[in-house]
């Protein structure tokens, strides 16, 4: 009787065993069916919480950080050895060259995609001859800047033009005020350039809806 008794408990936990194997397995099976997550909502519950700084900010100091490294190493550096013109086409192609080689590098680097940081950048294109265009734009650029410190100069009642008592007061060129004006211009035009590139597009669009249409 007792023998009866054990066999009879030993083929239910036979028979629980199997159930439990069987429920695991189809768990697993329909596990196939279950929606994906994204790697955005993995990283959300993986990665440890730490400081976040937003990419906007990033791409501002960068560009900052850089135009004001141009003019410390650039226009101070040379300013010595270099006046008007020539100290300007020497900055322009440093400021071009510094935006094509390591600004716009450095923003690829932290894109979640390709392209993605495309729309804080003047050219996007990623040839050799991408440089030339740098160049040209920071030369635009450049004289944003210079006649803003010369109309600032000039509210202030300073002359740029008279003699060297005057001068003493005027508000001289430096790399925090420079890379915050340069930086100002540049996202003032990268503004409008993604502008109507957005106009061309929603005109391009709706164009080609109505050809749809008809």
């Amino acid at each position: 009787m007792a023998d009866k008794k054990q066999k009879t408990e030993e083929d239910r936990s036979a028979a629980s065993y199997y159930d439990l194997k069987t429920d695991a397995v189809d768990r697993l099976v329909n596990a196939k069916d279950a929606p994906e997550v994204s790697d955005k909502e993995i990283k959300k519950y993986t990665s440890k919480k730490k400081l976040h700084i937003p990419t906007w900010l990033k791409i501002v100091f960068v560009k900052f950080w850089f135009a004001g490294a141009v003019c410390y190493f650039f226009l101070w550096g040379l300013g010595i050895y270099l006046q008007g013109i020539d100290l300007l086409v020497v900055l322009a192609i440093g400021l071009g060259v510094v935006t094509d080689i390591l600004v716009n590098r450095t923003l690829r680097n932290f894109e979640p995609e390709p392209g993605a940081h495309d729309k804080w950048m003047m050219v996007t294109a990623r040839q050799f001859w991408s440089v030339f265009l740098n160049v040209l734009y920071a030369g635009v650029l450049l004289y944003c800047v210079f006649r803003t410190y010369y109309a600032i100069n000039m509210l202030m009642g300073v002359d740029p033009n008279v003699d060297a008592a005057q001068e003493e007061s005027m508000l001289g060129v430096e790399p925090v005020i420079f890379g915050l004006l340069y930086l100002g211009f540049d996202m003032l035009l990268i503004l409008i350039k993604n502008t109507f590139i957005s106009i061309f597009r929603d005109a391009g669009t709706k164009a080609k809806a109505s050809g749809m249409k008809k």
